[in-house]
């Protein structure tokens, strides 16, 4: 998403005040307030106005090669500082990505792939700016289906332009994207001028960066159709910023956790910001460093999924040993594990097993087996009633233990097309968070109320058609019948031509891969954990908008839903932290099921008042 366009003439003209300009462009394009004086205007003076000023001020580079400063890649939180783009001497197409840096100070970080420098006041832990390019540019050729098609080449580097000791950031036997991404510090203009005129010796640019920045974008790659190549230790993923912090951090707490210690690693984290990718890559590596490493869930859906992905590529009793339930730990043995990655972490339970009745409480149980336990968390996709997962819990239970506790936070999300706003203004509108709201203008994500029922069905039936990654959910608002009549209808609207079954039990927590499972509605309980490209949402008479706001109704949840089990008795002990526990569940759940589709989400309201109430509110934020 393009927030400042120039040629690299009319860039030159503009760089004494290109602070402003750009401060203006990024208000207006990407829809950011930054503060005058703050230091990332300050930021845009010194390194714009000044560092690019004198690298691209040549002859060398042409007159009508093409510039973009602060570019949003997809749409996602990620924004490129510099590119500049053109054709080679070959005459084919080319854009060089410039991560640029004030650093002056930096040491050598513990972590993979990054360094130590001054940053908000004190030295943090930071991403090498070479693996920060390479993981921009890997995102642009990963997402841009006009990079394809028009084999743009994609070159990343970084320049550092205050640091003149090269001894921690040109460390190529340290950090291999150095190689990948060339970096060039103080007085090495000269040097990136050469580098940029290698890749960009003729314009035209401007052009070429508004194809880029119009393109179609592709799906994303998903974690279930990368796993069986990752689990062999091919590179499939590029973490980007957070991300790839968290994951080097786990490994580098792991290193130093003791035999006789234990760490309990928190990470916290919202929908589609990257958990499950990195529990994955954690037991990727800590596997091949010959750990003990386990990936737990309680939901079984994603754990049955990878098996279903994993087999033919790996021994069935090797991926049962290495994906497991959180039910599998009452009576191991102390620090049994290495690690514990335990994903979706907020569905742990107190009892476990069948029938919810054995054990003492499953965060104690893993925290008991593993010399080091990792939660990733996040406190708003708590669906069921028994539930147990949160941050104040898990800190309990390692302060009981002795376990030194460690926090982590994932923030950028890389699902719903990369969309830090439609998460915000999907929060704000079920009422999940205090955050202000925001609206839908800069954001690619495809967010649509269907006319009918049939309608949304239809919507999913239609995008499925190209890869079979779209699926259909709704809250459990309607008895399961089907599934002792297989004949029987579970979801039915009458005067209409929907009638449509829950999942089928043959597929069982497959159900989100299933070739023909988009003839069937599934709920949380078999998508939780996972994603899809598009999602439809049907959603019942438990979430209703009445007299200006939107509330919930306990007693309108299907009879043979589980998942808020122990509500009618809570409520006839307490009617009120009864009604409040339940309306936080249900709001919960809706949260989760419209979060799971990485290009667009598609909601139908059986309630009327709430369906004007929906479209109103889609009409004012776009």
């Amino acid at each position: 998403m393009l927030a400042y366009l120039a040629s690299k003439s009319e860039f030159l003209l503009q760089a004494p005040d290109i602070e402003d300009r750009i401060r203006d462009a990024v208000k207006r394009g990407l829809g950011l307030n930054v503060p005058i004086g703050s230091p990332e205007y300050q930021s845009w003076h010194n390194s714009l106005g000044n560092a690019m000023f004198h690298v691209v001020n040549s002859s060398e580079v042409p007159d009508d090669a093409g510039v973009a400063v602060e570019y949003r890649i997809n749409g996602r939180r990620q924004r490129i500082d510099f590119i500049i783009a053109g054709r080679n001497h070959l005459g084919e197409k080319s854009v060089v990505i410039v991560e640029l840096k004030q650093w002056t100070k930096i040491e050598h970080s513990e972590l993979r792939d990054h360094v130590r420098t001054a940053v908000g006041g004190g030295m943090r832990d930071e991403r090498h700016p070479s693996y920060q390019a390479w993981s921009y540019a890997r995102q642009m050729l990963d997402f841009y289906e006009v990079v394809q098609t028009e084999s743009i080449r994609v070159r990343p580097c970084a320049y550092v332009h205050n640091c003149d000791d090269r001894s921690v950031l040109q460390a190529n036997d340290q950090y291999e994207n150095v190689a990948k991404a060339p970096i060039f510090l103080k007085g090495e203009h000269a040097k990136l001028r050469q580098h940029i005129v290698d890749h960009v010796s003729d314009g035209p640019g401007v052009t070429m960066l508004q194809k880029i920045d119009e393109s179609r974008m592709r799906p994303g790659k998903q974690l279930i159709e990368a796993l069986s190549s990752m689990m062999k230790g091919n590179d499939e993923f590029a973490l980007v910023d957070d991300q790839k912090t968290v994951l080097e951090s786990i490994l580098n707490i792991e290193k130093k956790t003791l035999s006789g210690e234990k760490s309990t690693i928190i990470v916290r984290g919202g929908p589609g910001t990257g958990k499950s990718l990195i529990a994955v890559n954690g037991l990727v590596r800590l596997s091949k460093e010959d750990k003990n490493v386990r990936y737990v869930s309680k939901n079984a859906a994603p754990r049955r999924v990878y098996e279903a992905k994993l087999k033919g590529s790996m021994r069935t009793a090797e991926i049962a040993e290495m994906f497991v339930s959180s039910d599998a730990f009452r009576e191991v043995a102390e620090v049994a594990y290495d690690v514990l990655l335990v994903d979706e972490a907020h569905r742990l339970t107190e009892k476990g097993g069948l029938y919810g009745n054995l054990g003492e409480n499953q965060i104690a149980e893993v925290m008991n087996c593993a010399r080091v336990a990792v939660f990733f968390i996040d406190e708003d996709q708590k669906v069921t009633w028994r539930d147990i997962g949160d941050v104040a819990e898990i800190e309990r239970w390692a302060n009981a233990s002795g376990s030194e506790i460690h926090h982590l936070d994932l923030f950028a999300q890389f699902r719903c097309a990369g969309s830090d706003e439609y998460l915000r203004w999907l929060d704000h509108l079920l009422g999940v968070s205090e955050q202000p709201s925001t609206d839908l203008q800069h954001t690619n994500y495809d967010f649509q109320v269907a006319d009918t029922p049939s309608s949304l069905r239809e919507l999913i039936f239609h995008m499925n058609k190209s890869n079979n990654r779209s699926r259909l959910v709704a809250g459990y608002c309607w008895n399961w019948v089907s599934k002792k009549d297989p004949r029987a209808k579970d979801i039915v609207f009458a005067g209409t031509d929907f009638a449509m079954k829950w999942n089928l039990t043959s597929d069982g927590s497959t159900w989100m891969i299933a070739p023909k499972s988009v003839n069937e509605v599934g709920c949380i309980h078999t998508c939780q954990g996972l994603e899809c490209d598009y999602i439809g949402v049907l959603i019942g008479p438990d979430l209703i908008y009445r007299d200006g706001v939107l509330v919930t109704d306990p007693f309108a949840r299907a009879s043979t839903d589980q998942s808020l089990k122990g509500f009618k008795k809570a409520y006839k002990e307490d009617p009120e932290l009864a009604l409040a526990r339940a309306d936080q569940l249900i709001r919960n759940t809706y949260r989760t099921l419209m979060s799971r589709g990485m290009i667009g989400c598609y909601v139908y309201s059986t309630d009327p008042e709430t369906q004007e109430y929906l479209l109103s509110v889609v009409n004012e934020a776009r």
